[in-house]
C-alpha cells in the first residue's frame, strides 16, 4: 500500500520539518509498543491488558532534516467512569493538536465497531490521517494482504502502513511517512531531549506497569501510583511511591502472601527505573486505599487526574 515517502515531493535540498504525530486506535491495538519501538526506548509503558495508558506522554525522535514527536495517548473506549470520560476528553483534546494521526488496526483482528466509530471521529479533524496496520509479524502474506484492501476500504486515508514493531518491519518507512505531512519548521526540542514528561510521572508509569503485570483481570482500572518523592543521595536515588487500589481486598491481591507480590512488583519497577535513570535507586511502596477513586473527582484530582 505505502512503501514510499508520503506528503509533498521533496526536490534537491529538503526542508527542515517538525511537529506532533499520534497513535489512536481502541484500546490494545499496539500503540504504546508502536510508540516504544520507534524511538528506540522505553518511553510508554505497555500491558496485554486494555486501558494501559492513562497520561499523555511525548517522545521526540531526533533525524538530521526532522523533528517527530510523539504523541502517546490512551485509547478511546466507551467510559464507564469519571475516571473512563476524563481519558476520553484527553484523547480528543491531543487530536486537535496534532499535525499526523496514525489509526493503529492490528493485521490479525477483524475491523469492528470501535475501529469504524473512531474513523468516523477523525473524520472532521485538520490532522492528517494514516492508516497503520499494525502486528503484521502475527499474520501471512495473504491476511495482510486482506487486513490492507480492508482498511482501505474503511476511510479516506492519506497513506496506509502496514508494520511491526516487534519484528521492526517497515517501521523507518513509517517515519518517513508521517515525517514528510509534518510542516516546515525550526527544530521544537533540544538535541537531547527524549522526553519532556517530568521524571516522576515516568517512573509512577514503570511502577503501575509492574504492578499490573499478573494480577486478576478486575484490577487494572482499579491501580494507581503517586511517586511522593525523589531525593538523590550520592550515587542513589531515593523513590517514595504509594500504590493506590479502590478496595482492601485488591490491597491485599497487590500485596500477595506475606508480601510476595509487592516484593516483586518493587525488584521489577526498581529494574526498569535504574534503566530509566540511569542511576541506582532505593525503592520504597505502600500500598493504599482510596475507596472507589475512579469515581470520585476529588480523589481523582489527588490522583493527578
Amino acid at each position: 500500500m505505502s512503501a514510499g515517502l508520503g506528503g509533498p515531493a521533496n526536490l534537491g535540498e529538503r526542508p527542515y520539518r517538525a511537529g506532533f504525530a499520534c497513535f489512536v486506535g481502541r484500546p490494545n491495538a499496539g500503540k504504546s509498543t508502536l510508540t516504544n519501538a520507534i524511538i528506540g526506548q522505553k518511553i510508554a509503558i505497555t500491558s496485554n491488558k486494555p486501558q494501559t495508558t492513562r497520561h499523555v506522554i511525548r517522545a521526540v525522535l531526533h533525524r538530521p532534516e526532522s523533528q517527530l514527536v510523539l504523541v502517546d495517548t490512551p485509547g478511546l473506549h466507551r467510559p464507564r467512569t469519571l475516571l473512563g470520560e476524563r481519558l476520553n476528553d484527553l484523547v480528543r483534546q491531543t487530536w486537535s493538536e496534532v499535525d499526523v494521526i496514525g489509526l493503529c488496526i492490528p493485521a490479525d483482528e477483524q475491523i469492528g465497531r470501535g475501529d469504524r466509530f473512531i474513523t468516523g471521529e477523525l473524520a472532521g479533524l485538520k490532522a492528517t490521517v494514516l492508516a497503520v496496520v499494525t502486528k503484521t509479524d502475527l499474520v501471512d502474506r495473504k491476511r495482510l494482504a486482506e487486513q490492507l484492501l480492508a482498511v482501505s476500504e474503511l476511510g479516506d486515508f492519506a497513506d496506509v502502513v502496514p508494520v511491526s514493531a516487534v519484528s521492526g518491519h517497515q517501521l523507518d518507512t513509517l517515519v518517513e511517512v508521517m515525517t514528510g505531512y509534518l510542516p516546515e519548521s525550526p527544530q521544537l526540542y533540544p538535541d537531547d531531549m527524549l522526553t519532556d514528561d517530568p521524571e516522576q510521572v515516568l517512573v509512577a508509569e514503570l511502577i503501575r506497569e509492574a504492578a499490573l503485570e499478573g494480577v486478576r483481570d478486575e484490577l487494572p482500572h482499579s491501580i494507581a501510583v503517586v511517586v511522593e518523592e525523589m531525593i538523590p543521595e550520592g550515587q542513589l536515588m531515593k523513590i517514595y511511591a504509594d500504590v493506590y487500589v479502590e478496595r482492601p481486598s485488591q490491597k491485599a491481591i497487590v500485596i500477595g502472601h506475606r508480601g510476595s507480590r509487592l516484593k516483586e512488583v518493587g525488584t521489577t519497577a526498581r529494574r526498569q527505573i535504574e534503566e530509566l535513570l540511569g542511576t541506582r535507586i532505593y525503592l520504597d511502596l505502600h500500598v493504599r486505599v482510596a475507596k472507589d477513586w475512579q469515581r470520585d473527582p476529588k480523589q481523582l484530582r489527588k490522583l493527578g487526574f
